[in-house]
């Protein structure tokens, strides 16, 4: 189950942290960063149930549905960007 209740410790630490992350990149760079960082932390968690949940809720509750095989534009892997 997800836990949606505060309880980040430090959260404008981490915020600043995020932030900061992502100086110095381009636009494709900053994506390819957040992606692998979504991939770091499902990984961490790890619960198939509690990561749809996730996807559910950040997706937000006026959304459409994903369609049943959406379009996606992959994202280059870190070791091959220039």
């Amino acid at each position: 189950m997800l836990n949606t209740q505060p309880h980040l410790q430090a959260c404008d630490d981490f915020y600043e942290a995020l932030i900061n992350a992502h100086q110095g990149l381009s636009l494709p760079e900053s994506h390819a960063m957040n992606a692998r960082l979504v991939l770091l932390l499902a990984n961490h968690i790890g619960d198939h149930a509690t990561l749809c949940d996730a996807l559910r809720l950040a997706r937000g509750r006026n959304a459409p549905p994903p369609a049943e095989h959406p379009a996606i534009t992959p994202v280059a892997p870190a070791h091959t960007m220039a």
